[in-house]
């Protein structure tokens, strides 16, 4: 009883139409999914570089030494 029908989204759908135009849809819609690639690509590739190695050795010695000093106070 509260959603939306049909009809309702196809007159919403009309008047977007009319006050952007298709060409200036069409632009967004391709320019969105570029983006969406684009972001998918960068969560896809891992990282290589010797930096982000020593970043996550650095933050593992980090773990461990305050593991140690935990038992230590044991």
């Amino acid at each position: 009883m509260g959603g939306i029908s049909i009809w309702q989204l196809l007159i919403v759908v009309a008047i977007v139409v009319l006050l952007f135009g298709t060409k200036k849809l069409r632009t967004l819609g391709s320019d969105l999914g570029e983006s969406v690639k684009g972001f998918k690509k960068a969560m896809a590739d891992e990282p290589k570089d010797a930096e982000f190695k020593s970043l996550k050795d650095e933050s593992e010695t980090a773990t461990n030494t305050e593991k140690v000093k935990d038992k230590e106070q044991v």
